[in-house]
Order: structure tokens, then sequence, then C-alpha cells
């Protein structure tokens, strides 16, 4: 229970300590969430008719759910609210984008069309493909690690709650009751 409470605490009462320059990548990773689960509704081969090309379950579940989650995620993210929280759901999205689409593309079974640019399969190919996947991961687990930093609604939310905590004093007993 001890390991529970303290896995909540590190996800809802981030370290604040981030150097303000989390707010780069919190736009960054966010950007290409939102506007990518934006894509997955404006365009049927982005969403559902990708998730149905590459054989994922309830396609047009899973392709509404993952829209979602990235327009919502991308806003959290951008705001600095629930930074950690939003981490890990993006993380593993990313690992999930690159075992389903990835993997084929090096092999060149991909159902998916081809990369516009040379190479068209194998390593190179890859490589170059998952460039904004693992800029996603990274950037992600960045954020997991060092939390929103101080210009985020994350550090508001921590200093509102400072200001409106009790003072104890030494009795044990809050200040206020006395």
């Amino acid at each position: 229970m001890k390991k529970l409470n303290q896995l909540i605490d590190f996800l809802f009462n981030p370290s604040l300590s981030a150097p303000r320059s989390a707010l780069i990548m919190r736009i960054m990773a966010g950007g290409v969430f939102l506007s990518e689960g934006i894509l997955k509704f404006v365009y049927t081969n982005q969403g559902v008719g990708r998730f149905t090309k590459l054989g994922i379950p309830a396609p047009e579940f899973t392709a509404t759910f993952v829209g979602g989650l990235e327009i919502v995620g991308g806003i959290l993210l951008i705001a600095g609210l629930f930074t950690r929280v939003i981490a890990i759901p993006f993380i593993i999205e990313m690992v999930v984008a690159i075992l389903t689409t990835k993997i084929s593309l090096y092999l060149g079974t991909s159902p998916l069309p081809l990369p516009a640019s040379l190479p068209k399969v194998g390593f190179w190919a890859v490589m170059h493909e998952t460039r904004s996947d693992y800029a996603q991961i990274l950037t992600s687990i960045f954020l997991l690690v060092v939390g929103p930093g101080p210009w985020s609604l994350d550090a508001l939310l921590a200093s509102h709650r400072r200001r409106e905590a009790p003072v104890v004093i030494a009795s044990g007993e809050p200040l206020a009751s006395r």
C-alpha cells in the first residue's frame, strides 16, 4: 500500500524542480500529439482507415479512443496539467505505434504506403520513419522523470494547495483550531 501511495504522490504531486525549459518539451510533444489526434478525426486514412489496414482490433473504437487521448493529452501536456500521468499512456502508445508499424516496414511487409523518399524498406527506412515516434517517446519519458516544471498548471495548483494547507504547530494541532 505504501508503494501505491508513493506512486500516486509521484504522479499527482510532481516535483516542480524541472527547468523552465521543460515548457519547450511539453509544447513540442503536446503539439505533435494534439495535431496527430485531430488528424485521426479529419482524415479517415490517418484514423480508422490506418488502424484497419494495420489489423488493429476494433479499429473504429480504437482510432477514436487514441485520437481523443492524443487531443486531450496533448492539451494537458501543453498546459502542464497531470504531465506525469499523461506521459504514461503516451509512452505506451508510442511503443505500440513502433511495434505495429515499424517492424513490418523493416521487413518490407507493411500494409501502409511506403515512405515517400528512399530508402523504402529496411533499417534506414525504419530510422527515418521513427523520428517522430522516437522524439515523442523520449520527450514523454523526460517529462515523466522531471515533471512539468514551474511554468505549468501543475505548479499553479501546487502553489494553491500550499497556501490552503493549515499551519501545524509542534503539538500537531492546526494553528487555525486554537
